[in-house]
């Protein structure tokens, strides 16, 4: 089976499909020692690892082009109103199906 890097970076990544806002780069940086106003001799840095800062990504029924879509975007574009929500279904399937059959 063929494998397309392309694709999966468009499916699987962590970006807001509104703002393009991705991960951030980042340190975890580790300290030892009493600081020097609680009466030790000051705090050293041990160790310093990488890590990444994810974008708050939520999955939101949203309004696209007059249809309505599955989209993964950020909390902040979402507060800012730059997502229009999906209307809620008022239909239910058993009136979607007897629909077509009365006409």
């Amino acid at each position: 089976m063929g494998y397309s890097p392309g694709l999966i970076f468009i499916i699987m990544s962590r970006i807001c499909e509104l703002t393009g806002v991705g991960s951030r780069k980042g340190s975890h940086i580790w300290r030892s020692g009493k600081a020097k106003k609680k009466g030790g001799i000051g705090t050293h840095i041990t160790a310093i690892t990488k890590r990444r800062f994810l974008p708050n990504l939520q999955r939101v029924k949203a309004l696209v082009d007059g249809e309505v879509r599955y989209m993964r975007v950020t909390a902040k574009a979402i507060k800012k109103g730059l997502v229009t929500k999906a209307p809620k279904r008022r239909w239910s399937k058993d009136q979607a199906v007897a629909k077509p059959a009365a006409s």
